[in-house]
């Protein structure tokens, strides 16, 4: 049983069950906690969850009228160290900073990636960053998907942090992606409002989910492939996975995207099936790229607008889906 002397060290939540029961306990706590369902049963094991005191199991009931409570240990200490990375910045000034994160590189650590983080990286080539974000995000003011490469702001001092914070939940910064998608697209401009919560099934997926949190997504297509579309995508919110979630929504996810869709290019038939399946094999990793960034500057309200091209591994499947002379 939790000691209730324990609660200082760790982040205790009362979820209490409604009149109707909520099924399993497990999957109970994974649809009211933003923790995975593994994540759950193994704070279950090790007797941090209690129902009305005592000790359940994962595979229980919940019943009507319960108390279930929950400690979440704290998290276990993570040396923030600098590290020599290579890391392109392309813009740097007393309040902030724009790096063209490689794909690959984490953010930030988390489980699984201690070290060889873009903050590591940051730590070493810049002398300050804002403490807004905590010990493990310093200045980091929003992020890109392990696999996805391009543009990001860094703030350097807590004012840029927190008006940088609030121009992306006002919606005052402009980013504009990049991407291949499988299929065509029926019209040449599109949006695609629909809200995103994590997957019922899967709480490491997200997914278009009814109550979920508003997400819009803006699409033009650019270029038409033999059995794929090159977009240009503006954000008009910034959930997590937004992009690769909406675009394989509307059934035509990103190419190469191992999590929404997978293997999607042995579905297709016809004759540029082998095309498709071409592509696929060409295409290193999931084909997003932050292609534009634009802000006011916190201090000098300056507008400020950033580019950055599309990386060597991507370029050279764009040329080759072309059917440019020089693609090998």
């Amino acid at each position: 049983m939790v000691d209730p002397s324990d609660a200082r060290k760790g982040d205790v939540r009362t979820v209490p069950v409604g009149p109707e029961g909520e099924g399993r306990l497990d999957a109970f706590l994974a649809d009211h906690l933003t923790l995975s369902r593994t994540r759950i049963q193994k704070l279950i094991a090790a007797g941090h969850v209690t129902v009305d005191g005592r000790e359940p199991k994962k595979s229980e009931e919940v019943e009507p009228g319960t108390v279930v409570e929950v400690r979440v240990p704290p998290p276990k200490k993570v040396s923030m160290e600098p590290e020599d990375i290579p890391l392109g910045i392309v813009y740097e000034d007393e309040d902030l900073a724009v790096v063209d994160k490689p794909a690959g590189m984490v953010v930030h650590p988390a489980p699984g990636h201690r070290s060889g983080t873009m903050v590591n990286a940051l730590l070493h080539h810049l002398e300050n960053l804002s403490g807004v974000g905590g010990r493990l995000r310093p200045g980091i003011v929003h992020r890109l998907d392990q696999d996805t490469s391009g543009l990001l702001v860094v703030a350097k001092n807590d004012l840029a942090h927190h008006h940088l914070s609030d121009a992306l939940r006002r919606r005052h910064v402009k980013r504009l992606y990049e991407a291949a998608t499988w299929g065509h697209l029926v019209e040449d401009r599109s949006s695609v409002d629909a809200p995103l919560a994590r997957d019922p099934s899967d709480r490491t997926r997200m997914a278009v989910v009814e109550g979920g949190k508003r997400a819009v997504t803006h699409l033009r297509v650019k270029e038409r492939w033999a059995r794929a579309d090159y977009l240009s995508l503006a954000l008009e919110t910034g959930r997590t996975h937004q992009i690769r979630v909406h675009l394989a929504h509307l059934g035509h996810p990103v190419v190469a995207d191992d999590t929404y869709g997978a293997q999607w290019e042995k579905g297709m038939g016809g004759p540029e099936r082998a095309w498709a399946r071409e592509l696929a094999r060409r295409t290193p990793r999931q084909f997003l790229h932050a292609a534009e960034l634009v802000f006011e500057h916190p201090r000098t309200g300056e507008r400020m607008r950033f580019q950055a091209p599309l990386p060597e591994d991507l370029a050279a499947v764009r040329r080759w889906a072309r059917g440019e002379p020089s693609a090998g």
